[in-house]
């Protein structure tokens, strides 16, 4: 009995222990930061500038920018949870060299960004991303919001928030706190987590033609919490289904041209 006892009250100890580290350390989980500053030129975006924003709360933020031709929109774009704005130069130069438009925006704590991420940090950025688009003269019917992996988090409360031509998620999921749910499932994480990126609280209030893609064989976020959010959007919405694709598929063969023409079609081009 004693040796039961003792059993399980290690296995306590230790389950405690995990769930401490969890939540101690949960945004190094969560993000993964670049701090290298690469200039757009360098990434092979020649006609790319760099742009230098303030958050609402004194943060200096980069941004990448160059507007659209041809009369094609602008994409405001927010990056997923890794790396660089640079480390996206091949999704950049296939949007830009088709002519449109490009915002990008490095979170605090990312590469040539002060401060460090948070949910409520990184909404404050993407609130002076737009702003920085609607100064340009991009609203409305001339802005695309679009959001990869955790940027479709940002992407969709922004695209409830604000009006814009459309939205397109990438990889997108129910919320950040069903993709931990499911992979910590013996954690109570809907109590420890602190950025939720609650999605599916907020795709109900976008009223705009909605792109959702995601590939099958996607093992960061299942496709499964993507068509769940997907059920939740309002129509005119359209989901591309990438059968071999793995996480991201924007670039994945017979994306790239859908993605088009719904742009196109939201854009009324």
């Amino acid at each position: 009995m004693k040796l039961i006892k003792g059993a399980a009250t290690t296995a306590l100890l230790l389950y405690l222990s995990a769930l401490l580290g969890l939540a101690l350390f949960q945004r190094s989980l969560i993000y993964n930061p670049g701090s290298a500053i690469v200039s757009p030129a360098q990434a092979g975006l020649a006609l790319t500038q760099t742009l230098r924003l303030s958050s609402k709360d004194g943060q200096e933020l980069i941004a990448w920018f160059e507007p659209p031709r041809d009369g094609r929109p602008l994409i405001l774009y927010f990056h997923g949870k890794g790396g660089i704005l640079a480390d996206r130069q091949e999704r950049f130069r296939l949007l830009t060299g088709s002519g449109y438009g490009l915002l990008a925006l490095s979170y605090r704590g990312y590469g040539g960004s002060t401060g460090a991420p948070t949910e409520e940090g990184l909404l404050l950025d993407a609130e002076a991303a737009y702003a920085e688009a609607v100064r340009r003269g991009f609203a409305g019917p001339r802005l695309v919001i679009m959001g990869e992996s955790l940027g479709t988090g940002v992407a969709t409360i922004m695209a409830s928030r604000h009006e814009a031509a459309a939205l397109v998620l990438d990889a997108p999921f129910l919320s950040a706190l069903d993709v931990a749910e499911g992979r910590y499932p013996i954690f109570p994480v809907n109590i420890v987590m602190k950025d939720q990126f609650r999605s599916d609280l907020a795709i109900g209030s976008v009223h705009m033609p909605v792109l959702m893609m995601h590939g099958e064989a996607d093992t960061v976020i299942p496709i499964d919490s993507a068509r769940r959010l997907f059920a939740l959007a309002r129509e005119p919405k359209e989901f591309i289904d990438a059968p071999e694709g793995k996480h991201l598929v924007l670039l994945q063969p017979g994306v790239y041209p859908r993605f088009a023409a719904f742009i196109d079609a939201a854009t009324k081009r």
